[in-house]
C-alpha cells in the first residue's frame, strides 16, 4: 500500500467531513466510505490497519475519543475477512456493504458512547446518513482508486 497517499486521502476525507459537510444536517459519512474502499481493495492486514486509523480520524472530529476507533476497527476487520470469502467488487455489493457498515458503526459507536454517558445520536439521523453514504459511495470510490493507483477495470468481470 502507498501509505503516504493513504494518509493524504484520510486527511482529505476527515477535513471534508468536519468542514464542508458539517454545514448540512444529513450528509454521507466519507470515513465509512473510505473504510469500505480499503477493506475491499487492499489486503486483509492493510485493511485492518487502515480501519483503525480511519476510526481514529473519525474520533478526532467526533464527540468522544475511542468509540468510533473501536467500532470502525472491529467492523473493518470483519469486512476485510468477509471480503476474502465473498467478492465485494461489484457496485451493488459495495453499496450494500456501505449501507450495512454505516448502520452497524452508528449503532456500535452509539452503544459505546452510552456506556460513557455521552448523548446518543438519533437513529433517524443514522438512517439518513446511511442512505446518503450508500448513494455517494461508488462516486467516491472512483477518485479514491485513481489516487491510490488502483485499476478498477482489473476487478470487473470480462465477457
Amino acid at each position: 500500500m502507498r501509505w503516504f497517499r493513504f494518509g493524504v486521502l484520510v486527511c482529505l476525507a476527515t477535513v471534508l467531513q468536519a468542514g464542508f459537510l458539517s454545514n448540512f444536517n444529513t450528509k454521507p459519512d466519507l470515513l465509512i466510505i473510505t473504510l469500505v474502499f480499503f477493506a475491499i481493495y487492499f489486503s486483509t492486514t492493510e485493511a485492518i490497519i487502515s480501519s483503525f486509523i480511519i476510526g481514529f480520524a473519525a474520533d478526532l472530529i467526533g464527540p468522544s475519543m475511542g468509540s468510533q476507533m473501536l467500532s470502525f476497527g472491529i467492523l473493518g476487520t470483519i469486512l476485510a475477512y468477509l471480503n476474502r470469502v465473498v467478492a465485494l467488487r461489484k457496485i451493488p455489493y459495495q453499496v450494500l456493504s456501505i449501507f450495512i457498515m454505516t448502520i452497524l458503526a452508528g449503532i456500535l459507536s452509539n452503544f459505546l458512547n452510552s456506556l460513557k454517558g455521552i448523548g446518543i445520536i438519533e437513529y433517524g439521523i443514522i438512517i439518513k446518513t446511511t442512505i446518503f453514504s450508500a448513494i455517494a459511495g461508488p462516486f467516491v470510490f472512483i477518485p479514491s482508486a485513481w489516487w491510490m493507483r488502483i485499476n478498477l477495470k482489473r476487478y470487473r468481470k470480462r465477457h
